[in-house]
């Protein structure tokens, strides 16, 4: 009788551990999945600055442009006597 108490109770506990570590394998997996997907999403929040940062770059380059057409129209002005002041 206690034999077969023992051999039951062993048996559980293989039956546990070979639980357990499908579990684990699963969790493992699940962890790598989610390390990938992360390092995407920080490549794709990497290229949005980027962009973010190229935008604005050419809103400056467009902004000095702009500058120079209205020093250049000024003196236009200034050379025709068209200006106000």
């Amino acid at each position: 009788m206690t034999a077969d108490v023992d051999n039951l109770v062993l048996e559980h506990l293989r039956l546990l551990r070979s639980d357990i570590k499908e579990m684990r394998t699963e969790m493992q997996s699940g962890f790598h999945d989610l390390k990938d997907r992360m390092a995407r999403l920080e490549t794709a929040m990497l290229r949005v600055k980027r962009d973010a940062l190229g935008a604005e770059e050419s809103v400056a380059f467009q902004q000095v442009a702009h500058d120079r057409l209205l020093e250049r129209i000024e003196r236009i002005e200034r050379r025709l006597e068209l200006s106000d002041g």
